[in-house]
Protein backbone atom coordinates (compact mmCIF):
# COMPACT_ATOMS: atom_id res chain seq x y z
CA UNK A 1 0.00 0.00 0.00
CA UNK A 2 1.32 3.42 -0.81
CA UNK A 3 2.10 6.06 1.37
CA UNK A 4 -0.56 8.22 -0.54
CA UNK A 5 -2.99 5.54 0.52
CA UNK A 6 -2.43 5.30 4.04
CA UNK A 7 -2.61 8.96 4.14
CA UNK A 8 -6.07 8.48 2.77
CA UNK A 9 -7.61 6.28 5.02
CA UNK A 10 -6.15 7.37 7.60
CA UNK A 11 -7.96 10.88 7.03
CA UNK A 12 -11.02 9.19 6.07
CA UNK A 13 -11.16 7.50 9.57
CA UNK A 14 -10.66 10.31 11.85
CA UNK A 15 -12.91 12.88 9.93
CA UNK A 16 -15.65 10.05 10.40
CA UNK A 17 -17.00 8.71 13.45
CA UNK A 18 -14.11 9.51 15.97
CA UNK A 19 -13.85 13.59 15.15
CA UNK A 20 -17.92 13.72 14.40
CA UNK A 21 -17.90 11.97 18.59
CA UNK A 22 -15.26 14.29 19.87
CA UNK A 23 -16.10 17.65 18.47
CA UNK A 24 -20.29 16.79 18.13
CA UNK A 25 -20.19 15.44 21.75
CA UNK A 26 -18.09 18.61 23.03
CA UNK A 27 -20.47 21.08 21.41
CA UNK A 28 -23.61 18.95 23.43
CA UNK A 29 -21.37 19.61 26.68
CA UNK A 30 -20.74 23.32 26.15
CA UNK A 31 -23.73 23.55 25.49
CA UNK A 32 -24.94 22.56 28.90
CA UNK A 33 -22.08 24.08 30.74
CA UNK A 34 -22.63 27.45 29.29
CA UNK A 35 -26.63 27.24 29.61
CA UNK A 36 -27.25 27.16 26.25
CA UNK A 37 -24.76 30.42 24.97
CA UNK A 38 -26.44 29.76 21.62
CA UNK A 39 -29.99 32.28 23.04
CA UNK A 40 -27.22 35.15 23.20
CA UNK A 41 -26.88 34.70 19.34
CA UNK A 42 -28.85 38.48 18.31
CA UNK A 43 -26.87 40.16 21.04
CA UNK A 44 -23.79 38.71 20.02
CA UNK A 45 -24.67 39.79 16.80
CA UNK A 46 -25.19 43.45 17.98
CA UNK A 47 -21.85 43.24 19.51
CA UNK A 48 -19.80 42.53 16.93
CA UNK A 49 -20.53 45.75 15.05
CA UNK A 50 -19.86 47.83 18.61
CA UNK A 51 -16.57 49.05 18.39
CA UNK A 52 -14.58 48.79 22.15
CA UNK A 53 -11.56 51.36 21.30
CA UNK A 54 -10.81 51.65 24.92
CA UNK A 55 -9.77 48.01 25.85
CA UNK A 56 -6.67 46.49 24.81
CA UNK A 57 -5.88 44.50 21.56
CA UNK A 58 -4.66 45.25 18.10
CA UNK A 59 -7.80 45.27 16.32
CA UNK A 60 -11.33 45.43 16.78
CA UNK A 61 -14.15 43.20 17.33
CA UNK A 62 -15.50 43.23 14.00
CA UNK A 63 -12.13 43.06 12.33
CA UNK A 64 -11.16 40.33 14.51
CA UNK A 65 -14.69 38.81 12.86
CA UNK A 66 -14.31 39.17 9.78
CA UNK A 67 -10.71 37.96 9.74
CA UNK A 68 -12.16 34.79 11.77
CA UNK A 69 -14.92 34.51 9.13
CA UNK A 70 -12.30 35.02 5.45
CA UNK A 71 -10.90 31.61 7.16
CA UNK A 72 -14.17 29.48 7.95
CA UNK A 73 -16.18 30.87 4.82
CA UNK A 74 -14.54 29.13 2.43
CA UNK A 75 -14.99 26.64 -0.29
CA UNK A 76 -16.26 24.02 2.42
CA UNK A 77 -19.64 26.26 2.02
CA UNK A 78 -20.05 25.74 -1.62
CA UNK A 79 -17.91 22.62 -2.29
CA UNK A 80 -18.22 20.77 0.95
CA UNK A 81 -22.00 21.20 1.09
CA UNK A 82 -22.44 19.43 -2.18
CA UNK A 83 -20.29 17.14 -1.36
CA UNK A 84 -22.16 16.17 1.97
CA UNK A 85 -25.65 16.03 -0.31
CA UNK A 86 -23.55 14.00 -3.02
CA UNK A 87 -22.41 11.05 -0.38
CA UNK A 88 -25.07 11.34 2.21
CA UNK A 89 -28.65 12.29 0.73
CA UNK A 90 -30.37 15.51 1.32
CA UNK A 91 -30.66 14.36 5.09
CA UNK A 92 -26.95 15.45 5.57
CA UNK A 93 -28.08 18.96 5.44
CA UNK A 94 -29.91 18.74 8.61
CA UNK A 95 -27.38 17.45 10.30
CA UNK A 96 -24.88 19.87 8.95
CA UNK A 97 -26.97 22.75 9.88
CA UNK A 98 -27.21 21.17 13.75
CA UNK A 99 -23.20 21.16 13.67
CA UNK A 100 -23.61 24.75 13.26
CA UNK A 101 -26.42 25.53 16.14
CA UNK A 102 -24.64 23.58 18.75
CA UNK A 103 -20.97 23.92 17.55
CA UNK A 104 -21.86 27.93 18.55
CA UNK A 105 -21.32 26.77 21.90
CA UNK A 106 -18.02 25.24 21.72
CA UNK A 107 -16.57 28.29 19.72
CA UNK A 108 -18.09 30.55 22.40
CA UNK A 109 -15.60 28.38 24.74
CA UNK A 110 -12.39 27.93 22.91
CA UNK A 111 -12.34 31.43 22.15
CA UNK A 112 -12.97 32.96 26.12
CA UNK A 113 -10.04 30.57 27.12
CA UNK A 114 -8.07 31.75 24.11
CA UNK A 115 -9.33 36.04 25.09
CA UNK A 116 -8.65 35.22 29.43
CA UNK A 117 -5.11 33.45 28.60
CA UNK A 118 -3.46 36.03 26.53
CA UNK A 119 -0.36 37.73 27.16
CA UNK A 120 1.38 40.63 25.83
CA UNK A 121 4.65 40.63 23.59
CA UNK A 122 7.31 43.23 24.68
CA UNK A 123 6.19 45.73 22.07
CA UNK A 124 2.27 45.65 23.54
CA UNK A 125 0.93 43.36 20.55
CA UNK A 126 -1.49 40.01 22.10
CA UNK A 127 -0.67 36.78 21.69
CA UNK A 128 -3.09 34.11 22.18
CA UNK A 129 -4.53 30.74 21.25
CA UNK A 130 -5.30 27.27 22.17
CA UNK A 131 -1.67 27.14 23.22
CA UNK A 132 -1.69 30.05 25.67
CA UNK A 133 -4.46 28.20 27.03
CA UNK A 134 -2.83 25.24 27.24
CA UNK A 135 0.26 27.00 28.51
CA UNK A 136 -1.20 29.29 30.80
CA UNK A 137 -4.15 27.37 31.95
CA UNK A 138 -3.28 24.16 32.36
CA UNK A 139 0.16 24.37 32.26
CA UNK A 140 1.01 22.19 29.52
CA UNK A 141 3.37 23.67 27.59
CA UNK A 142 3.97 20.79 25.20
CA UNK A 143 0.62 20.11 24.28
CA UNK A 144 0.65 23.70 23.29
CA UNK A 145 3.78 23.13 21.37
CA UNK A 146 2.02 20.23 19.68
CA UNK A 147 -1.24 22.17 18.47
CA UNK A 148 1.00 25.29 16.98
CA UNK A 149 3.34 22.67 15.19
CA UNK A 150 0.14 20.56 13.39
CA UNK A 151 -1.31 24.67 12.81
CA UNK A 152 1.91 26.08 11.08
CA UNK A 153 2.52 23.11 9.06
CA UNK A 154 -1.29 22.25 7.75
CA UNK A 155 -2.01 26.28 6.83
CA UNK A 156 0.51 25.62 4.16
CA UNK A 157 -2.11 22.68 2.82
CA UNK A 158 -5.49 23.72 3.65
CA UNK A 159 -4.89 26.77 3.76
CA UNK A 160 -2.74 28.08 1.12
CA UNK A 161 -2.33 25.42 -1.68
CA UNK A 162 -5.66 23.83 -2.00
CA UNK A 163 -7.33 27.29 -2.04
CA UNK A 164 -4.85 28.59 -4.73
CA UNK A 165 -5.41 25.43 -6.68
CA UNK A 166 -8.93 25.72 -6.49
CA UNK A 167 -8.85 29.51 -7.23
CA UNK A 168 -7.05 28.45 -10.29
CA UNK A 169 -8.64 25.11 -11.21
CA UNK A 170 -12.30 27.18 -11.39
CA UNK A 171 -11.29 29.14 -13.76
CA UNK A 172 -9.46 26.73 -15.73
CA UNK A 173 -12.48 25.20 -15.87
CA UNK A 174 -15.18 27.41 -16.37
CA UNK A 175 -12.94 29.64 -18.65
CA UNK A 176 -11.61 26.31 -20.96
CA UNK A 177 -8.09 27.39 -20.43
CA UNK A 178 -7.28 23.94 -21.76
CA UNK A 179 -8.95 24.09 -24.75
CA UNK A 180 -7.07 27.82 -25.00
CA UNK A 181 -3.00 27.45 -26.97
CA UNK A 182 -2.65 29.96 -23.98
CA UNK A 183 -3.14 27.91 -21.30
CA UNK A 184 -0.34 27.55 -20.00
CA UNK A 185 0.40 30.99 -19.82
CA UNK A 186 -3.34 31.70 -18.56
CA UNK A 187 -2.48 29.29 -15.33
CA UNK A 188 0.78 30.83 -14.72
CA UNK A 189 -0.55 34.53 -15.22
CA UNK A 190 -3.25 33.56 -12.70
CA UNK A 191 -0.76 31.90 -10.52
CA UNK A 192 1.59 34.74 -10.52
CA UNK A 193 -1.22 37.57 -10.00
CA UNK A 194 -2.86 35.21 -6.83
CA UNK A 195 0.48 35.16 -5.12
CA UNK A 196 1.31 39.00 -6.15
CA UNK A 197 -2.40 40.12 -4.22
CA UNK A 198 -1.94 37.67 -1.58
CA UNK A 199 1.73 39.29 -0.97
CA UNK A 200 0.47 42.90 -0.99
CA UNK A 201 -1.75 42.09 1.66
CA UNK A 202 0.01 39.85 4.49
CA UNK A 203 3.38 42.24 4.06
CA UNK A 204 1.31 44.80 6.32
CA UNK A 205 0.32 41.76 8.76
CA UNK A 206 -2.90 41.32 11.14
CA UNK A 207 -3.93 44.81 10.05
CA UNK A 208 -3.03 44.64 6.63
CA UNK A 209 -5.13 41.71 6.80
CA UNK A 210 -8.05 42.85 8.71
CA UNK A 211 -8.77 46.04 6.66
CA UNK A 212 -8.90 43.38 3.68
CA UNK A 213 -11.24 41.06 5.49
CA UNK A 214 -13.19 43.65 6.87
CA UNK A 215 -14.69 44.91 3.48
CA UNK A 216 -13.82 41.34 1.23
CA UNK A 217 -16.08 38.77 4.04
CA UNK A 218 -19.68 41.16 3.64
CA UNK A 219 -19.07 41.61 0.44
CA UNK A 220 -18.37 38.45 -0.68
CA UNK A 221 -21.21 36.75 1.88
CA UNK A 222 -23.73 39.14 0.81
CA UNK A 223 -23.51 38.07 -2.66
CA UNK A 224 -23.49 34.86 -2.06
CA UNK A 225 -26.06 34.52 -0.04
CA UNK A 226 -28.07 36.70 -2.96
CA UNK A 227 -27.32 34.21 -5.53
CA UNK A 228 -28.47 31.09 -3.59
CA UNK A 229 -31.69 33.82 -3.07
CA UNK A 230 -32.31 34.22 -6.55
CA UNK A 231 -31.93 30.14 -7.36
CA UNK A 232 -34.46 29.75 -3.87
CA UNK A 233 -36.73 32.33 -5.65
CA UNK A 234 -36.57 30.12 -9.19
CA UNK A 235 -37.14 27.11 -7.00
CA UNK A 236 -40.11 28.46 -4.80
CA UNK A 237 -42.33 25.84 -6.12
CA UNK A 238 -40.48 22.89 -4.92
CA UNK A 239 -39.18 24.67 -1.71
CA UNK A 240 -41.25 23.41 0.67
CA UNK A 241 -40.79 19.51 -0.56
CA UNK A 242 -37.29 20.44 -0.20
CA UNK A 243 -37.53 21.30 3.25
CA UNK A 244 -39.80 18.56 3.99
CA UNK A 245 -37.12 15.66 2.05
CA UNK A 246 -34.24 17.43 4.02
CA UNK A 247 -35.89 16.74 7.52
CA UNK A 248 -37.51 12.96 6.74
CA UNK A 249 -34.15 11.78 4.83
CA UNK A 250 -32.12 12.84 8.08
CA UNK A 251 -34.13 10.10 10.29
CA UNK A 252 -35.30 7.78 7.57
CA UNK A 253 -33.61 5.79 4.93
CA UNK A 254 -33.81 7.05 1.59
CA UNK A 255 -34.09 4.96 -1.50
CA UNK A 256 -32.15 5.61 -5.15
CA UNK A 257 -34.13 7.82 -7.23
CA UNK A 258 -36.35 10.85 -7.76
CA UNK A 259 -32.83 12.58 -8.75
CA UNK A 260 -30.93 11.38 -4.98
CA UNK A 261 -28.31 8.98 -4.26
CA UNK A 262 -29.59 6.25 -1.86
CA UNK A 263 -28.56 6.81 1.79
CA UNK A 264 -29.01 5.52 5.35
CA UNK A 265 -29.34 7.73 8.42
CA UNK A 266 -26.18 6.55 9.34
CA UNK A 267 -24.39 7.70 5.76
CA UNK A 268 -26.43 11.63 6.55
CA UNK A 269 -25.18 11.76 9.83
CA UNK A 270 -22.27 11.20 9.09
CA UNK A 271 -21.45 12.96 6.59
CA UNK A 272 -23.64 15.61 7.91
CA UNK A 273 -21.46 15.97 10.51
CA UNK A 274 -18.22 15.51 9.28
CA UNK A 275 -18.44 18.39 6.68
CA UNK A 276 -20.81 20.97 9.17
CA UNK A 277 -17.56 20.27 11.75
CA UNK A 278 -15.12 20.85 8.64
CA UNK A 279 -17.07 24.10 7.65
CA UNK A 280 -17.57 25.60 10.80
CA UNK A 281 -14.27 24.98 12.40
CA UNK A 282 -15.89 25.19 15.60
CA UNK A 283 -13.41 23.06 17.92
CA UNK A 284 -10.45 23.35 15.98
CA UNK A 285 -8.88 26.03 17.72
CA UNK A 286 -8.20 28.42 14.71
CA UNK A 287 -10.47 30.99 14.60
CA UNK A 288 -9.10 32.35 18.83
CA UNK A 289 -5.82 32.82 17.18
CA UNK A 290 -6.81 36.18 15.64
CA UNK A 291 -9.79 36.59 18.53
CA UNK A 292 -7.49 36.88 20.65
CA UNK A 293 -5.70 39.89 19.22
CA UNK A 294 -9.50 41.90 19.42
CA UNK A 295 -9.72 45.16 21.67
CA UNK A 296 -12.41 43.59 24.09
CA UNK A 297 -13.17 44.68 27.60
CA UNK A 298 -13.36 41.18 29.14
CA UNK A 299 -13.27 37.48 27.29
CA UNK A 300 -17.23 36.89 27.73
CA UNK A 301 -17.53 39.54 24.95
CA UNK A 302 -15.23 38.52 22.63
CA UNK A 303 -16.25 34.87 22.71
CA UNK A 304 -20.05 36.01 21.92
CA UNK A 305 -18.76 38.10 18.74
CA UNK A 306 -16.79 34.87 17.94
CA UNK A 307 -19.52 32.66 18.32
CA UNK A 308 -21.44 34.49 15.57
CA UNK A 309 -18.87 33.04 13.08
CA UNK A 310 -20.27 29.56 13.58
CA UNK A 311 -23.66 31.13 13.12
CA UNK A 312 -23.00 33.05 9.45
CA UNK A 313 -20.85 30.24 8.26
CA UNK A 314 -22.85 27.26 8.94
CA UNK A 315 -26.32 27.98 10.36
CA UNK A 316 -26.87 30.62 7.60
CA UNK A 317 -24.80 30.21 4.56
CA UNK A 318 -24.27 26.50 4.44
CA UNK A 319 -27.98 26.08 4.98
CA UNK A 320 -29.38 28.16 2.30
CA UNK A 321 -26.50 26.16 -0.34
CA UNK A 322 -28.43 22.58 1.01
CA UNK A 323 -31.28 24.37 -0.04
CA UNK A 324 -30.09 25.39 -3.86
CA UNK A 325 -28.77 21.79 -4.12
CA UNK A 326 -31.77 19.99 -2.49
CA UNK A 327 -34.36 22.22 -4.03
CA UNK A 328 -32.60 22.05 -7.50
CA UNK A 329 -32.13 18.31 -7.68
CA UNK A 330 -36.02 17.85 -7.12
CA UNK A 331 -36.58 20.70 -9.48
CA UNK A 332 -34.18 18.83 -12.24
CA UNK A 333 -34.22 15.19 -11.74
CA UNK A 334 -31.90 15.02 -14.45
CA UNK A 335 -28.68 16.46 -12.87
CA UNK A 336 -25.83 14.04 -12.90
CA UNK A 337 -22.87 14.70 -10.70
CA UNK A 338 -24.38 12.46 -7.54
CA UNK A 339 -21.17 9.88 -7.26
CA UNK A 340 -19.23 12.02 -5.04
CA UNK A 341 -18.38 14.72 -6.80
CA UNK A 342 -19.74 18.01 -5.08
CA UNK A 343 -18.21 20.48 -7.26
CA UNK A 344 -20.18 18.99 -10.24
CA UNK A 345 -23.59 18.93 -8.62
CA UNK A 346 -23.09 22.53 -7.11
CA UNK A 347 -21.44 23.44 -10.44
CA UNK A 348 -25.13 21.97 -12.28
CA UNK A 349 -27.28 23.44 -9.61
CA UNK A 350 -26.33 27.29 -10.43
CA UNK A 351 -26.23 26.75 -14.17
CA UNK A 352 -29.89 26.44 -14.17
CA UNK A 353 -29.76 29.80 -13.72
CA UNK A 354 -28.99 31.26 -17.40
CA UNK A 355 -26.23 33.26 -18.00
CA UNK A 356 -25.46 34.80 -14.82
CA UNK A 357 -25.50 31.36 -12.53
CA UNK A 358 -21.91 29.69 -13.29
CA UNK A 359 -20.27 33.28 -13.42
CA UNK A 360 -22.29 33.92 -9.52
CA UNK A 361 -20.62 30.24 -8.73
CA UNK A 362 -17.71 31.62 -9.94
CA UNK A 363 -17.06 34.64 -7.89
CA UNK A 364 -17.76 33.01 -4.87
CA UNK A 365 -15.69 30.53 -4.97
CA UNK A 366 -12.68 32.73 -5.77
CA UNK A 367 -13.89 35.23 -3.29
CA UNK A 368 -14.19 32.68 -0.64
CA UNK A 369 -11.12 30.92 -1.29
CA UNK A 370 -8.90 34.10 -1.50
CA UNK A 371 -9.78 35.18 1.85
CA UNK A 372 -9.60 31.75 3.39
CA UNK A 373 -6.07 31.68 2.23
CA UNK A 374 -5.85 35.27 4.34
CA UNK A 375 -7.20 33.87 7.01
CA UNK A 376 -4.83 30.93 7.37
CA UNK A 377 -1.99 33.14 7.08
CA UNK A 378 -2.37 34.79 9.96
CA UNK A 379 -3.13 32.02 11.53
CA UNK A 380 -0.38 30.11 10.85
CA UNK A 381 1.87 32.65 10.93
CA UNK A 382 1.12 33.20 14.89
CA UNK A 383 1.77 29.29 15.78
CA UNK A 384 5.22 29.66 13.82
CA UNK A 385 5.95 32.53 16.21
CA UNK A 386 4.82 30.72 18.68
CA UNK A 387 7.06 27.87 18.06
CA UNK A 388 10.04 30.00 16.90
CA UNK A 389 9.83 33.59 17.58
CA UNK A 390 9.59 36.89 15.82
CA UNK A 391 12.10 35.97 13.31
CA UNK A 392 10.20 33.38 11.66
CA UNK A 393 7.77 35.78 10.04
CA UNK A 394 9.49 36.98 6.81
CA UNK A 395 10.57 33.33 5.50
CA UNK A 396 6.74 31.97 6.49
CA UNK A 397 5.81 35.08 4.35
CA UNK A 398 7.93 34.27 1.90
CA UNK A 399 7.03 30.24 2.51
CA UNK A 400 3.52 31.29 2.08
CA UNK A 401 3.85 32.89 -1.29
CA UNK A 402 5.72 30.19 -2.91
CA UNK A 403 3.42 27.92 -1.84
CA UNK A 404 0.58 29.48 -3.18
CA UNK A 405 2.25 29.62 -6.98
CA UNK A 406 3.08 26.33 -6.67
CA UNK A 407 -0.21 24.92 -5.26
CA UNK A 408 -1.75 26.73 -8.49
CA UNK A 409 -0.36 24.39 -10.77
CA UNK A 410 -0.28 21.11 -9.24
CA UNK A 411 -2.43 18.00 -8.87
CA UNK A 412 -2.91 18.42 -5.22
CA UNK A 413 -4.63 15.40 -3.53
CA UNK A 414 -1.70 13.89 -1.35
CA UNK A 415 -1.22 17.68 0.24
CA UNK A 416 -5.12 17.85 0.97
CA UNK A 417 -5.07 14.79 2.68
CA UNK A 418 -1.64 15.29 4.89
CA UNK A 419 -3.17 18.80 5.63
CA UNK A 420 -6.76 17.39 6.56
CA UNK A 421 -5.47 14.91 8.58
CA UNK A 422 -3.31 17.34 10.44
CA UNK A 423 -6.27 20.01 10.43
CA UNK A 424 -8.08 17.70 12.40
CA UNK A 425 -5.55 16.09 14.45
CA UNK A 426 -5.34 19.74 15.73
CA UNK A 427 -8.92 19.64 17.48
CA UNK A 428 -7.53 16.98 20.05
CA UNK A 429 -5.42 19.52 22.47
CA UNK A 430 -7.60 22.42 21.62
CA UNK A 431 -10.85 20.36 22.84
CA UNK A 432 -8.41 18.78 25.84
CA UNK A 433 -8.27 22.72 26.70
CA UNK A 434 -11.69 23.25 26.25
CA UNK A 435 -13.14 20.39 28.46
CA UNK A 436 -10.28 20.53 31.32
CA UNK A 437 -11.36 24.39 31.89
CA UNK A 438 -15.05 24.11 31.34
CA UNK A 439 -15.19 25.15 34.73
CA UNK A 440 -13.44 28.73 33.98
CA UNK A 441 -15.69 29.29 30.98
CA UNK A 442 -18.45 28.62 33.38
CA UNK A 443 -17.30 30.67 35.83
CA UNK A 444 -16.55 33.58 33.58
CA UNK A 445 -19.61 33.21 31.74
CA UNK A 446 -21.64 33.98 35.00
CA UNK A 447 -19.48 36.80 36.34
CA UNK A 448 -20.28 38.32 32.90
CA UNK A 449 -23.58 37.78 32.96
CA UNK A 450 -26.55 40.27 32.23
CA UNK A 451 -25.82 44.35 32.68
CA UNK A 452 -21.68 42.81 33.71
CA UNK A 453 -21.22 42.08 29.99
CA UNK A 454 -20.04 45.66 29.99
CA UNK A 455 -18.07 45.01 33.00
CA UNK A 456 -13.98 45.44 32.32
CA UNK A 457 -11.29 42.31 32.99
CA UNK A 458 -9.65 43.60 36.34
CA UNK A 459 -6.79 41.22 35.63
CA UNK A 460 -4.03 42.55 34.17
CA UNK A 461 -2.97 41.06 30.85
CA UNK A 462 0.64 39.41 31.67
CA UNK A 463 3.62 41.27 29.07
CA UNK A 464 5.83 37.80 28.03
CA UNK A 465 9.50 38.45 28.76
CA UNK A 466 11.83 37.88 25.71
CA UNK A 467 8.21 37.39 23.62
CA UNK A 468 10.96 37.43 20.63
CA UNK A 469 11.79 33.94 20.99
CA UNK A 470 9.99 31.00 20.60
CA UNK A 471 9.69 28.16 23.00
CA UNK A 472 11.48 25.94 21.05
CA UNK A 473 14.19 28.54 20.93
Amino acid sequence: MSFASIIERIDSFLWGWPLIILLFGTHLFMTVKTGLIQKEVFKAIRLSVTKDPDAEGDVSQFGALTTALSSTIGTGNIIGVGTAVALGGPGAVLWMWLTGIFGIATKYAETLISVKYRVKSEDGSMLGGAMYALDRGLGKKWLGVVFASLAAVCAFGIGSMVQANAIVANLRQNFAWDESPNGTMLMYTAAFALSAMVGLVIIGGLKSITRVSEKLVPFMALFYVISCSVILVRNADVLGEAVRTIITSAFTTTAAGGGFVGSTVATACRYGFARGLFSNESGMGSAPLVASAAQTRNPKRQALVSMTGTFWDTVVVCLMTGLVLVSSIIKHPGIDGLSGNGSELTTLAFSMIPVIGVPMLVIGLVTFAFSTILGWYYYGERCAVYLFGEKVILLYKILWIISIFVGSLVELNLVWNIADLLNGLMAIPNIIAVLLLSKVITEETKKYSGEHIEDRDDTEIPVLRNSKKGVLL
